[in-house]
């Protein structure tokens, strides 16, 4: 590679040779290098030291924003929805565990040709541990593919399943809360305008009524909700999601709904925007079931649920409607129904890991070293009768943190042909999802609030301004 910029002393040289790339990489003579200074900040920004980290960061993130490609929320588009302004199509929330950036750029390229602009990149507090993604990486990574790729517009990234563990709440319920609170603060500042609170996990259903078993759910998803108003940035109403229901757990019910809403309306300051949403419970498990050859079994998703919740959201709440998590192993002929339902966004992660994974192209190698990786480290967490198939496949996704650079640096040729599964497939979910040709939608309702990030001290008065 011609540009090298994991030490920070390298990439803080070729800022002072460059003095106006701080304010703008686009530099007409050095256009032909685009690209690799892309490539190079990227990399960076996810394996360099920690001023390499810090330099790479800023400057994709300046550098985007300069170049129209701007972090929102996507509230007054689920709030249009809603009023029922706008309708028929289910927006997809794309989690990405490995090969962020190339998977990322994929994402784009599929968004380009379907003219797509109702998308949303995210990931969960578990994912942010096991993949060993922090919120600064995640959104620099997603927007140097946005810059490669040559998309513009607005971009949204999503806190996913911000969610309470229901043992270290019990333990310490501060500290628990606290974890939470820095977290979105984290999340914010790298540009996170969408936050999925998840509260759900505290939902007891031995209480005899559904109001008691809904109550610390709503409770602490209020709390949770007033602290992102109290920190949102200026100009910018975060989308705030809320969870009745844990995924894996029973189905949801419109009883459940009602509890839950009704409560949080009321402990919710007046002056404060609610949660434009909500995650329900209709039959499926993060990962799918999985059978003893290693295979995922069939779903039986209540498709007549799901209307039903989305339908009592917006009708009664004026929210964008539910949401369905877990489905990214569902077969292809079933994503047509999200829209049909009316199913305000839909959460897919593991079947993008899946295609990584089990492609011919991923070395066999490497692989196989994973696989020793999870034998060895997580042996403890097999379960009786459960087969070495089942194991691996509901265990591998914990290795991709500590793989994270192998998987980046498989040779590029193979790199690429994964891509293509995935531009193909992220084509079809947006298709079938309804989400072609949004991209005239987002540009009527979303108008961009600019934040630019701070300059770093070690770059300031570089600029020839």
């Amino acid at each position: 590679m011609k540009y090298e910029f994991e030490k920070g002393s390298e990439l803080l040289h070729f800022i002072e040779e460059n003095k106006n790339f701080p304010e703008n990489i686009l530099i007409k003579e050095r256009k032909e290098d685009f690209h690799e200074i892309i490539d190079s900040l990227a990399r960076a920004s996810a394996f360099g030291d920690d001023l390499a980290k810090r330099l790479s960061r800023y400057l994709i993130r300046a550098t985007a924003i300069n170049s129209g490609i701007i972090p929102c929320s996507i509230q007054p588009l689920y709030e249009a929805r809603g009023k029922g302004s706008v309708s028929g199509f289910t927006v997809p929330a794309i989690n990405i565990r490995c090969l962020t950036y190339d998977v990322a750029r994929a994402v784009f390229r599929a968004a380009m040709r379907g003219n797509c602009g109702a998308f949303i990149f995210e990931i969960a507090r578990s994912e942010i541990s096991y993949t060993n993604q922090r919120p600064e990486e995640y959104a620099a990574v997603i927007m140097a593919a946005a810059l490669r790729e040559g998309f513009k517009g607005s971009i949204f990234l999503q806190g996913d399943h911000y969610q309470i563990s229901k043992s270290n709440f019990k333990k310490d319920p501060e500290k628990e809360i606290d974890a939470i609170e820095k977290l979105i603060m984290e999340s914010i500042s790298a540009g996170f305008y969408n936050i999925d609170i998840d509260t759900s996990t505290l939902v007891d259903l031995e209480k005899d009524t559904v109001d008691e078993q809904q109550r610390l759910n709503f409770e602490i998803c209020a709390h949770f909700t007033d602290f992102i108003r109290k920190h949102q940035p200026e100009g910018i109403d975060i989308s705030v999601g809320g969870e009745i229901g844990e995924v894996g757990a029973k189905n949801s019910t419109v009883e459940e709904l009602r509890a839950f809403m009704k409560g949080y309306i009321k402990l919710l300051s007046p002056d404060r925007i609610g949660i434009s949403k909500i995650s329900v419970q209709t039959g499926t498990v993060h990962g799918g079931i999985v059978l003893p050859d290693g295979s995922v079994a069939k779903i039986n998703l209540d498709f007549n649920t799901l209307y039903e919740l989305s339908r009592v959201a917006r009708e009664e709440f004026q929210m964008a409607g539910a949401v369905q998590h877990g489905a990214s192993t569902l077969p292809p002929q079933l994503f047509h129904k999200f829209p049909e339902v009316e199913t305000a966004e839909i959460h897919l992660a593991t079947e993008f890991q899946n295609i990584i994974l089990d492609s011919v192209y991923f070395p066999k190698d490497l692989l196989s070293t994973i696989y020793n990786f999870i034998k060895r480290e997580f042996s403890n967490e097999r379960k009786h009768g459960e087969t070495e198939a089942q194991f691996l496949y509901k265990t591998r996704k914990k290795a991709l943190g500590p793989f994270k650079r192998e998987i980046w640096d498989i040779p590029e040729k193979a790199r690429k042909e994964m891509a293509k599964s995935l531009e193909e497939k992220f084509l079809f979910l947006f298709d079938q999802l309804k989400v072609c040709n949004t991209k005239g939608l987002i540009d009527d309702y979303i108008k961009p609030v600019v934040k630019m990030p701070e300059i770093p001290e070690e770059i300031k008065g570089l600029s020839s301004r």
